[in-house]
């Protein structure tokens, strides 16, 4: 076992780009996991990595021998993961990637009736809008909007939410309610900047079935939605919203939804938005355990109908 553990904390710390990366997959300190290592390369009388303050790299005995153990330690995890669907209750630690809107405002309030009913499963999120990689960070699942989807990964719709374009009534006051999308162009707009590769989220929407994306004047850019959002109640202008976001803020008055059909503003006109659609994304079919098909069967059920209606 102590040769099996030495050949995991290899494989991982290769896996993860360092000695520390591989040593939180595997849960473990580092030293530990270094020790380990140290331990493998002795009995082996070769030296596995090359070790330096700025990266780990593999000798050329250490590429012959993680090409060969590799398939040992992924043989080991689906001969585990084979016993724990037998045993039947999901159980084990899951770990969710997700991004930061979606898990501050859906994900987390939904955690706790979670854990209530599966007892035997603990959970750990990470909350981030770059892409979460499964195999060095360990991720079970990670939970993505469409312009964040990877080839590769299998993913499984869980939510179309829809999208409203807001502003202050303050800001309104003073630069005019915009009755079509093409009117933006005149207006501050408060634009989101994905994390993932830097490209700016385009404002869409439909027309007859068609998409289209009107011109607007970003006047203030961000990498976060829920920082948008506060601009946009501050008055500083129009931010595109997860109905998620918006729809308590509106409700509270702090914040106006524009292209609807307005009692207080007889000239505006309905126009629809592109929706945002959300996926659970899997490494591969044997990431898809017991627990993971759970967590993922149970979001789909919990998330809130109120808004997906709307």
């Amino acid at each position: 076992m102590d040769t099996l553990r030495s050949i995991e904390s290899f494989v991982k710390a290769v896996q993860g780009g360092s000695i520390a990366a591989g040593a939180r997959l595997q849960g473990i300190t580092p030293a530990a996991a270094s020790q380990n290592i140290q331990r493998l390369e002795k009995s082996l009388g070769t030296r596995l990595l090359i070790r330096t303050t700025r990266q780990l790299a593999m000798t050329e005995s250490g590429e012959l021998y993680y090409a060969e153990v590799r398939n040992i330690i992924e043989g080991l995890a689906k001969a585990q993961y084979a016993i724990t669907e037998f045993q039947g209750q999901p159980q084990g630690r899951i770990k969710i990637g997700c991004s930061v809107a979606f898990g501050r405002h859906v994900l987390m309030p939904l955690i706790p009736a979670f854990t209530l009913k599966y007892p035997n499963i603990s959970v750990e999120v990470i909350l981030t809008d770059g892409n979460a990689d499964h195999i060095s960070e360990d991720i079970d699942v990670s939970i993505r909007f469409k312009q964040q989807l990877e080839p590769g990964l299998i993913a499984r719709k869980i939510a179309t939410v829809p999208v409203l374009f807001c502003a202050s009534p303050s800001y309104l006051a003073r630069k005019g309610f915009p009755k079509e999308p093409a009117e933006l162009l005149e207006h501050d707009c408060l634009v989101f900047r994905m994390p993932v590769d830097g490209r700016i989220l385009s404002w869409g929407f439909l027309r007859d079935g068609l998409r289209y994306e009107p011109e607007i004047k970003p006047t203030i850019i961000c990498n976060d939605i829920d920082s948008l959002g506060s601009l946009a109640i501050a008055g500083a202008g129009i931010a595109r919203l997860a109905a998620f976001i918006a729809n308590e803020e509106i409700k509270k008055g702090r914040l106006v939804a524009l292209f609807q059909a307005n009692p207080h503003n007889p000239e505006s006109i309905q126009s629809d938005s592109v929706p945002l659609e959300f996926y659970a994304c899997f490494q591969d079919k044997h990431a898809i355990t017991k627990k993971v098909r759970a967590f993922v069967d149970y979001l789909i059920e919990a998330v809130p109908k109120s808004w997906l209606d709307t």
